[in-house]
């Protein structure tokens, strides 16, 4: 997925203005805010704070109502060691930018939630002696910025790494333990069928250590895909694995379930529009999936000069779009009512006149026709005085309301 990250996302880090913003959140900001609704932080785009031309938070919230963001990627140090790190250069700990931009969204009522990994770097799974040592480099973060989400996305190189994942998956369940109401997802690469095989090793992993997260989320882009139908094609068959994985009927699987997309042109030259995005949604909601993000609002508007997907770029989408369109489907997703089935409506009859009325002394043949308690009767047999609608067996057959 984030091969724009490994290439793209060398730039020097940014000075993130935030002049004037007043500090909601602490050196420790551990429980400092308030927490959004769990749709949030499913819905919450992805946000490079330190690299590829980190758009303003604020004006993406203004333009669009978003409320939730995810910030990435921690790593490993470049130079070793398990401690958290942006990108594998600027420490978590010294951190003073990203905190900047958190304090912002969260001083006009949002959050953020962060990813760890991504496809290239150094990942503390890697980094890290054990699962134990992995997630206290994890609650450093968690405990800096006062978390209430976390996205684990696992990828190559790492998720090829059995060690690794064994780490990264025995750290989210330690953390999930450890941070009560902590929303947690899992991102992992996207194939035709689903996942590929590392991907659905990385899901028996979680079965063997007994974890469950949030959402297993995949990443249905640069694997040869052509839109949106190839995208819900690779979620149902994603649902089918997560079934046969866990046990899961098919509910609870969409439940866990999420999708993870490319805005524009992908790494591999695959273009997914603002129409592939609505259909995807549209997907998500009526099969009440857990998720809908996408890579990234660093992309979330228009090259200069257009370049009608010629190239792919970590600052913009190579699509024709307004700024932040696609953000504004990540808004709809946080906010939507999964939609009822639409009842097939029942035609109204047309009133139908009442034949004359049915008389105790008259003597009626087959095919005689009389009206009695409002509806219509045809005699089957000769008959007298025998009440329409008296038995099932009697001689009077009905012909419905009139």
């Amino acid at each position: 997925m984030r091969r724009l990250r490994a290439c793209l996302g060398a730039a020097a880090a940014v000075t993130l203005a935030a002049a004037g913003t007043t500090a909601l959140v602490a050196g420790n900001a551990s429980g400092a805010t308030t927490a959004l609704s769990n749709r949030w932080y499913a819905a919450a785009p992805y946000l490079m704070p330190l690299d590829n031309n980190p758009p303003d938070p604020s004006a993406i919230m203004d333009a669009t109502g978003l409320k939730a963001f995810q910030l990435a990627f921690v790593l490993a140090p470049n130079g070793g060691g398990c401690s958290p790190t942006w990108g594998g250069t600027a420490s978590v700990s010294s951190d003073t930018a990203v905190q900047s931009m958190i304090n912002t969204i969260r001083g006009k009522g949002g959050d953020v939630s962060v990813s760890i990994g991504g496809y290239g770097g150094t990942k503390l799974g890697q980094a890290c002696a054990d699962a134990a040592s992995t997630a206290a480099a994890y609650q450093q973060v968690i405990t800096k910025y006062g978390l209430h989400a976390i996205d684990f996305d696992l990828e190559e190189p790492e998720y090829e790494n059995t060690a690794a994942i064994h780490n990264e998956i025995g750290a989210a369940k330690i953390l999930q333990q450890n941070n009560p109401g902590l929303y947690v997802s899992v991102t992992t690469a996207g194939t035709a069928d689903g996942t590929g095989w590392f991907g659905k090793q990385m899901l028996l992993e979680a079965k063997s250590q007994g974890f469950t997260p949030n959402n297993f989320s995949i990443m249905p882009f640069d694997g040869g895909f052509n839109g949106a139908a190839s995208q819900t094609s690779a979620l149902t068959s994603f649902n089918s694995i997560l079934q046969s994985t866990f046990g899961w009927d098919q509910a609870t699987a969409y439940a866990h379930e999420g999708f993870s997309g490319m805005n524009g042109r992908s790494d591999s030259g695959e273009i997914f529009t603002q129409s592939d995005f609505q259909t995807v949604l549209d997907y998500a909601t009526s099969h009440n999936m857990d998720r809908f993000t996408f890579w990234s609002l660093n992309r979330d508007r228009q090259c200069s000069p257009p370049d009608n997907g010629g190239r792919t770029s970590g600052t913009c989408s190579s699509v024709a779009q307004n700024d932040w369109d696609f953000a504004k489907y990540s808004v709809k997703f946080a906010g939507v009512t999964p939609p009822a089935p639409t009842p097939t409506p029942t035609p109204t009859p047309t009133p139908t006149s009442c034949k004359t009325a049915w008389s105790a002394t008259s003597v009626y043949t087959a095919g005689d026709e009389v009206s009695y308690g409002e509806h219509n009767w045809k005699a089957k047999w000769w008959t007298q005085n025998e009440v329409p609608g008296a038995s099932q067996w009697g001689p009077w057959q009905d012909e419905g309301a009139c």
